[in-house]
């Protein structure tokens, strides 16, 4: 049996199963429902990485490093930095009365 620490797992990349819009809806309204905000950014990001990050900050009027520094982890981007990503990315909140 080989040694664990010889062992060669390729890491998981969301963005290359982000592939279609429903797909897409779906990953984020499922990363919204978690508490930990650090989810849904980097949710957002393995979006924005899918779409295209140079393509998503300018859609979003955001330098590459700007849109970056927004979506790491523990950053808390303004709401409206959210709302234009959200845009650029094709997708928009909705809010809906909890069960």
């Amino acid at each position: 049996m080989p040694k664990s620490d010889n062992l060669k797992i390729a890491p998981f990349d969301a963005s290359e199963y982000l592939d279609n819009e429903e797909t897409i809806a779906e990953y984020l309204a499922t990363a919204l429902e978690n508490s930990n905000p650090d989810v849904f950014l980097a949710a957002v990001c393995d979006v924005a990485k899918a779409r295209g990050i140079s393509i998503v900050a300018a859609d979003a009027s955001l330098g590459r490093e700007s849109l970056y520094k927004a979506l790491k982890p523990g950053a808390q981007p303004r709401f409206e930095t959210v709302r234009r990503l959200l845009n650029a990315l094709g997708v928009k909140l909705e809010v809906v009365p909890s069960a």
